[in-house]
């Protein structure tokens, strides 16, 4: 497996990602997701050879945030190192920001990913999340 960045947007195989783990929300309008990739602070992909196995995608500033946005592995590559390689490389390249943050589903297997890379709930840490629907 190769991490690289993703620096030129392939519109087939992205929407192919997104649909392929159910995020039709992002696939029912290609041209805002393409404008949230060109508009992203990093996005890095992983690849067998050249065929993409799934991406992560950041916004915010670099030195004092970094939110991820997205992090997809199609379902044929899931559970086997992908994303945590992924997000990995993430928390490597940004070891310097203090916040580092994201949304996922609350589910068990999700947070438990989450917290076997070192991530916390915000409500751990006096904290709590708000967001805009």
């Amino acid at each position: 497996m190769e991490i690289r960045e993703y620096n030129t947007y392939n519109e087939l195989e992205i929407l192919r990602l997104y649909a392929s783990v159910g995020w039709t929300a992002y696939t029912e309008q290609p041209d805002v997701l393409r404008k949230g990739f060109e508009n992203s602070l990093l996005t890095l992909a992983a690849y067998e050879e050249e065929q993409l196995m799934g991406i992560i995608r950041t916004v915010g500033d670099g030195h004092t945030i970094v939110f991820v946005q997205d992090i997809l592995v199609f379902p044929k590559h899931q559970r086997k190192g992908v994303g945590s390689a992924l997000l990995q490389t993430v928390l490597d390249r940004y070891r310097h920001v203090r916040q580092i943050e994201l949304a996922t589903d609350n589910t068990v297997k999700t947070i438990a990913f989450y917290k076997s890379m070192g991530f916390c709930e915000m409500s751990e840490i006096g904290c709590c999340g708000l967001m805009k629907v």
